[in-house]
Formats: C-alpha cells, structure tokens, sequence
C-alpha cells in the first residue's frame, strides 16, 4: 500500500511539473509571436491564468489571459505600462496548432495604460510650456493671447474620453501674481484639444481617464475581442 501512495504521489508531481512546463513554453511563444508581429522592442509578458493548464488547453477555452508590455505605439503616438486582461478566451487547439487566429476571440478585454505628459504636450496648443499632475487636476502652464495681450497663467483641466480621442478642456485659470485674469470662455477657444487616442489593442474603447504623476492613466474595455487585433 505503502509503495502505491508513492508511486500516485510521483506521478501527481510528474504531472503538476508537466502543467507548469507547458504553461511556461505556451506564454513564452505567445509573447515571442506578439513581439515579432507587431515589432515591439522587447517581448511582452505573458500570464495564462487556471489551473491546470492542459486542461483548458484541450478544452480550448482559457479563463484569464493577461498581457503585459512596456510600450505600445499606435494612432501616432506611444503610450507605456500597457497591461491586457482577457477573460474567457476561445482559443480551440486545433486552430492553435495550424495557427489559424481568426477564430481566437475573447468574452471580455479591459485594458490599461499610461500616457506619459510629454506625449499629450506633442498634441497641446504652442502657448503650452508644461503639463502635469497636481492635486487638483491636470496643470497647464503657458503664456496666453487674450485680444493680442500675453497673459502668463495656470490653468486646470479635465480629461475626458470622446469619439475622436481624449478631449482636454479647461476648467479654472490662475493668473501669474500681479497678472490679468483670463475669461474661462475665451481661454476655452483656444486651450481646448484632443489626443488622438481613441481605443486601445483589441479594439478596446477608452471608458476612463485618470491624471497621475506618470501621466494620464486610461483605461478602455471590449466585448467579443478578436487576439487578431493583439497587441
């Protein structure tokens, strides 16, 4: 009796280790194939979630797939920190296997990522000196035209997502000590733009926006994404 526990005992753990092996070497030619796709510098981190693995393999439906890389560029601009989350992706083996992709597709993809400052400013009015984060907002400094006279001021911001991308809009103006104040009105004429930012990968549509320290922090969400459309 003794000799058969051990001998379930090893193959569980023959088995466990085989899980895992396979796991990894899945993870690891997903990311080599994204990178080489879609000409990331370096190969994006990839996690299948569940357990076991070879379960879901030949079941061909996996219930957490994340993805992870450092930058993204796409809709003229590059955006950092990107992180994927699939849930409940269809991904049947024998479409794996011939490496047939249009019939991988996702329930659900929420993604994130951080527009870094510089980034937004590329896409700011030329009377702009700076952008960034404050506890009160999203700051823009500069040295505004109001009927032909500079005004130095400080103004606060919101981000919102829009169809065109994300739209700032000012919302309050401190003038420089001893300045003009600016009229809201007018400075929202001329401060008011867009970063062309409209989704994310996976056609993931930009739900949420969130100033930090970093940047702007978005956050977008799919239904029924296709991995064709990954990263």
């Amino acid at each position: 009796m003794r000799g058969l526990l051990i001998l379930i005992i090893v193959l569980v753990i023959a088995l466990l280790a085989g899980d895992r092996i396979a796991v990894a070497m899945a993870q690891n030619e997903i990311g080599r194939k994204i990178a080489a796709e879609y000409h990331l510098p370096n190969e994006p981190r990839v996690d299948i979630g569940g357990f076991p693995f070879l379960t879901q393999a030949v079941d061909g439906t996996y219930r957490d797939v994340r993805v992870h890389a450092d930058t993204w560029t796409g809709q003229g601009l590059t955006v950092t920190d990107l992180n994927v989350t699939m849930t409940d992706v269809s991904a049947p083996l024998t479409d794996i296997l011939n490496n047939r992709t249009s019939n991988l597709v996702a329930a659900t993809a929420t993604a994130t990522a951080v527009v870094p400052y510089d980034t937004v400013r590329g896409f700011a009015p030329t009377e702009v000196d700076s952008i960034s984060y404050a506890p009160d907002g999203l700051r823009i400094t500069g040295t505004f035209s109001v009927e032909g006279i500079p005004i130095p001021a400080a103004v606060i911001v919101t981000v919102a997502p829009t169809d065109n991308g994300i739209e700032v809009t000012p919302i309050s103006a401190q003038p420089a000590t001893g300045g003009l104040t600016i009229p809201l009105a007018l400075l929202r004429q001329s401060l008011t733009f867009t970063i062309p930012l409209q989704r994310l990968p996976l056609g993931a549509r930009l739900t949420a926006i969130q100033p930090t320290p970093a940047g702007l922090h978005v956050t977008a969400q799919a239904q029924n994404a296709h991995l064709t459309d990954l990263p």
